[in-house]
């Protein structure tokens, strides 16, 4: 989920505004400083002040960034400020600040521009422009782009403590050094050179993806989210962003491991988007540049058996997937092409920011090339710039002329439920009118953090879908969440097609039937005040947090409940809009008075010295509290028994049932104490430990799902469990186990 902008008159990132970001430097040499620090170890130098539309910071680290942007001869530099290299400080929720110089891109809005289509259709950053002003002195108009960092991750994929890659030769790129996914060997410091891990650890986990993509590509969908990287690909071929894995370095990208064990693609730096970059790649040993002509041409299955593209290889050799990438591509050739909305955007991104390109006297192209960038080739030296329309409009017409785009997909229509306020762990079956289809997969989700469950639809009369062979397909399933979150895909030979069409990143979704509380149905459970190395949210940070639990067999609405910690202001914070609990369930909230953050981030935290929690509706009326005083360190305070009995000092039990073990901090989440594997599993989960052990498991609404006596090590089939987070329990020692099957 992306950070807000309500709330700031100015938000960092507001397309509609260009921000006004002013550096000021107290040494004499600062460039010459930054430039030799850019050849060198790319330090930070301190900035004495660094003012963000009038909010003024100081000591403030800045840097030059870039490889071909970069040119120390050069006045306008790209630029990476970072608010907290010397103090801790933030804007808007942001540390850092990356600045394009719009290098090579005539026309100044290509990563903008690219950036505002790819928000449609994958997680990627926010996007804008500034006007740079260095000691007082404009120093040109750039392109700001939201920086991928560990908080992105957790806006995106609600965590940020997992595998996280950035995939750019650390050395000088070329033909042979690219960051392509392709297995070299099982020693991991072969990969050094094409690949920064940015988490604490991840080479090996490195090494297995690789391995995985280059030479067990069945398998890839049990490690990388293949939507979002068939997305990736659809993107960078249509727009013809060759700086990207689809070009010759396959480079500008990042992945991560979210916590379903899967990888996910970022896609970054998008300012040699449509045509800035010519540079196909083939094999690994040709840079593969493109004309004017190529570029317009350039072909949809490029790099399809060239082993240096191993990710490339996988999508285009498998039938199905390659059916996806097209109904991709023809949808964002739809949506912005052949509509030419695209060139409607440019438009007014160009009319924005005309008076800053004017006065712009560092730009590297003039005043008129500018101007004619939509329709005009621009001469770099080696090579020419496409205007952002003339390749465009003449690669439109080359998709739509090719056999794939021309095939017949299935029609879907009448996508219906037959219940359109489903209640919790009913049967619910979803209808569509399906026609000229060979296969139809419904895709269907209970929460936001886990990956669609892909179920086959059917026509046979006996899936609740009426006759057989008459079109109309059915699939059931259980509800048992507050959301329902689903598409459909279907193909038949020649073609497939998604609905809605930008499925899997866009759904539709339905509402499980749900009550509003009342007093004694949702009540406080337990709170930690002070945190110091017990559960991390998802920006990996230790904060304070409140549960709460529904003691009722009912599904509880919180879109009209309220947490305070005052009773002067009962209303201090809301709950999301159909935010619910599940019956006999549970949801934690981190109460770290910081809102920016992700949804369940309250505007109060709690003191651990003494405090009051309220819980109340928007009528005023308090359905729990709780006074409190003298809380111990990662000691939490909790009902016992769970959610009915009095509070009491107790170890930590964050979203699951409260126990009342002994009070031994270092006997509890010590996941040292037991080994589990596979995490995440499918079919069996295996137990290793010392000695006759009790084991029971919980499901997230505290109900024990496994209960056993083993000695040293036991195997428990999963295989009928439900996908999901699950709490296991050996001896004192608890660890949290993630069922997925695929």
């Amino acid at each position: 989920m992306l950070i807000s902008n309500q709330g700031f008159s100015q938000a960092l990132y507001d397309l509609n505004t260009i921000q006004k970001i002013e550096i000021t430097f107290s040494q004499p040499n600062w460039d010459y400083q930054l430039d030799t620090a850019k050849y060198g170890a790319e330090e930070y130098l301190m900035a004495s002040e660094l003012k963000i539309n009038g909010s003024v910071y100081d000591s403030v680290g800045v840097k030059y960034k870039g490889n071909s942007s970069f040119d120390s001869t050069k006045i306008k530099n790209p630029l990476h400020i970072e608010l907290d290299a010397f103090k801790n400080q933030k804007h808007q929720g942001y540390t850092d600040i990356k600045l394009s110089n719009a290098y090579g891109d005539p026309s100044m809005i290509r990563e903008v521009l690219a950036y505002q289509i790819l928000k449609n259709y994958m997680h990627c950053p926010l996007s804008n422009f500034a006007q740079v002003y260095v000691n007082g002195n404009y120093f040109g108009l750039y392109s700001s782009a939201e920086n991928i960092d560990k908080n992105f991750c957790a806006d995106h994929f609600y965590s940020s403590n997992n595998t996280f890659i950035k995939c750019n030769p650390t050395i000088i790129p070329g033909p042979t050094t690219k960051s392509n996914f392709k297995f070299i060997n099982s020693d991991s410091s072969s990969y050094a050179s094409y690949y920064e891990i940015k988490s604490k650890s991840g080479w090996n986990e490195l090494v297995n993806l690789c391995d995985t993509i280059t030479n067990q590509s069945s398998s890839i969908e049990n490690i990388v989210d293949m939507d979002r990287a068939i997305w990736m690909l659809a993107f960078n071929n249509l727009l013809i962003n060759l700086d990207s894995y689809n070009g010759v370095f396959a480079q500008n990208h990042y992945i991560y491991k979210d916590n379903t064990s899967h990888y996910n693609p970022i896609i970054w730096d998008l300012n040699m988007s449509f045509g800035r970059f010519p540079f196909a790649g083939a094999g690994g040993t040709s840079m593969g540049s493109l004309n004017i002509s190529g570029m317009q041409q350039f072909p949809i299955d490029n790099h399809a058996s060239d082993t240096f593209w191993p990710l490339i290889n996988a999508v285009q050799n498998n039938p199905s997937f390659k059916k996806k990438y097209i109904a991709h591509m023809k949808t964002i050739l739809s949506e912005y092409f052949s509509s030419s909305l695209y060139e409607t955007l440019a438009i007014q991104l160009k009319t924005q920011i005309d008076t800053a390109v004017q006065s712009d006297i560092n730009k590297f192209f003039s005043y008129t090339q500018f101007t004619n960038s939509l329709d005009s080739l621009t001469d770099v030296g080696s090579y020419d710039v496409p205007g952002i329309k003339t390749l465009m409009e003449a690669r439109k017409s080359y998709l739509l002329s090719l056999p794939e785009f021309m095939a017949a997909p299935p029609t879907i229509s009448s996508i219906t439920p037959n219940n359109a306020s489903p209640a919790f762990n009913s049967s619910l079956t979803i209808n569509a009118n399906i026609s000229n289809s060979t296969n139809v997969i419904l895709g269907y989700r209970f929460n936001k953090t886990e990956k669609f469950t892909k179920l086959s639809m059917y026509d046979d009369g006996a899936h609740n879908d009426g006759g057989a062979n008459d079109n109309n397909f059915g699939a059931s399933i259980t509800v048992n969440g507050g959301e329902l979150q689903y598409y459909i895909y279907t193909e038949n030979t020649n073609a497939g097609i998604f609905s809605p069409a930008r499925a899997e990143h866009e759904f539709y979704t339905l509402n499980t039937a749900s009550q509003v509380p009342t007093s004694g149905q949702l009540v406080i459970n337990e709170i930690l005040c002070d945190n110091v190395d017990n559960e991390r949210d998802e920006y990996n940070d230790t904060e304070d947090w409140i549960e709460l639990y529904n003691t009722s067999n009912q599904l509880l609405n919180l879109s009209d409940i309220y947490l305070s910690d005052k009773i002067s202001n009962l209303q201090k914070w809301k709950f999301p809009t159909n935010t619910t609990i599940n019956p006999n369930g549970y949801l934690t909230i981190w109460a770290d008075d910081d809102s920016l953050e992700q949804i369940f981030h309250t505007n109060f935290n709690l003191s651990k010295d003494s405090g009051v929690l309220l819980l109340s509706n928007s009528a005023g009326q308090i359905l729990d509290s709780l006074s409190f005083t003298n809380q111990a360190t990662n000691i939490s305070y909790g009902r016992y028994p769970n959610g009915t009995g009095n509070f009491v000092p107790m170890n930590t039990s964050f979203g699951y049932i409260n126990n009342n073990y002994p009070l031994s901090t270092s006997n509890v989440l010590n996941k040292e104490l037991f080994i589990l594997y596979p995490n995440p599993c499918s079919d069996y989960l295996n137990l290793d430990f010392e000695g006759k052990q009790s084991i029971s498991i919980y499901n997230l609404q505290g109900q024990i799902v496994y209960h056993n006596q083993g000695n040293h090590h036991v195997q428990i089939n999963t295989s009928k469990w439900m996908n999901g987070i699950y709490f296991i329990k050996c001896g004192h020692t608890i660890s949290k186990l993630i069922v997925h099957h695929s």
